[in-house]
């Protein structure tokens, strides 16, 4: 469902590669080609989509619990049916996400170890919580909407597993979108306290939405390699102001206020130029010091515990059918 543009600061230094070895590699990026499994890749390239795919992942796991807690409070029997489904394809985008990172060498059980490590990041606008059924709103209008601008020229990655994963994932992402717009629609048009939960949405998850796109392009100082290899297609900052261009409008067909003073459209640019944001909020949230950072990760533990029957039988049928194939 979600991803946040990638960070690799603190990778390690790329290893002296085979110069001829790596013209031959960026001289196929450059020509539009995939990057497969069983191509030759530097370790760096390896490691960064392992990073970026693992955190795409956790996202999508991690984000159906802020969801998952209004199955039981939807308002309509067709609401909880929608929002079922919306949960399942989320838990769907995750299995897709770590099958392509396992083909870069990682099992997926490694994975996961790391996400209840805490060792993993996830994007941060998980850790925030969803008080009223407008925040379901909002996440498909905002989360949503922010995650397909990050997520659709992922579509054309270089790396081709993942490229592939993100096509069906981008079109469920879209309907997500038009579900949660569609959500404030309906309260905006309703009654004046209706309409007040959907800007009370808005006004919370405005900010963390636009931190979804990760550090500004200053402060992400691989972004240029990132680029250059193919893997991303715009900077944190293209993105998110493509972002802002496309829901600025929107907001204002649904009658509902930016939280945000500095907010102004330039008619030079033809863009919309917005207010500072909270660095620090955002530093903190992904040090583990958000509002629902602990909750998450006991939440996740406490469901992988709870599945480990599953997980443990999936497996022993698994071998039962590996034996049987094998006396036959």
């Amino acid at each position: 469902m979600y991803t946040q543009a990638l960070n690799t600061r603190d990778l390690q230094p790329v290893q002296k590669e085979d110069p001829e070895r790596l013209a031959r590699f960026q001289a196929k990026i450059d020509a539009e080609q995939k990057i497969e499994p069983n191509d030759w890749m530097p370790e760096a390239y390896r490691r960064t989509l392992i990073r970026q795919i693992a955190q795409h992942a956790h996202s999508e796991i991690v984000g159906m619990l802020p969801e998952g807690n209004w199955i039981t409070r939807a308002p309509s029997l067709r609401r909880k049916a929608t929002l079922l489904a919306k949960v399942q394809d989320e838990a769907g985008h995750g299995l897709y996400l770590y099958a392509a990172a396992e083909t870069l060498g990682v099992s997926r059980e490694e994975l996961v170890d790391q996400l209840l490590a805490g060792t993993a990041k996830y994007s941060s606008i998980f850790n925030y919580p969803t008080l009223t059924w407008a925040d379901i709103g909002a996440i498909g209008w905002l989360v949503d909407g922010a995650a397909i601008m990050n997520q659709v020229p992922l579509q054309r990655c270089s790396y081709g597993p993942y490229a592939r994963a993100m096509v069906r994932i981008c079109k469920e992402e879209s309907f997500h979108q038009r579900q949660g717009y569609e959500i404030m629609l309906t309260l905006c048009r309703g009654t004046l306290e209706q309409k007040a939960m959907a800007q009370d949405a808005l006004d919370r998850f405005w900010w963390p939405a636009l931190m979804m796109f990760g550090p500004s392009d200053k402060d992400s100082v691989h972004t240029a390699q990132a680029m250059a290899w193919k893997i991303k297609r715009f900077t944190n900052d293209e993105l998110r102001q493509k972002f802002v261009d496309a829901t600025v409008p929107q907001a204002h067909y649904l009658g509902l206020t930016i939280p945000d003073p500095d907010l102004r459209f330039n008619e030079a640019t033809g863009h919309w130029e917005f207010g500072e944001i909270d660095w620090q909020e955002f530093q903190e949230v992904l040090r583990g010091n958000g509002p629902c950072n602990r909750q998450r990760m006991k939440q996740r533990r406490q469901a992988h515990t709870e599945g480990a029957w599953v997980r443990e039988a999936a497996a022993a049928y698994a071998e039962k059918r590996k034996a049987r194939a094998a006396a036959a």
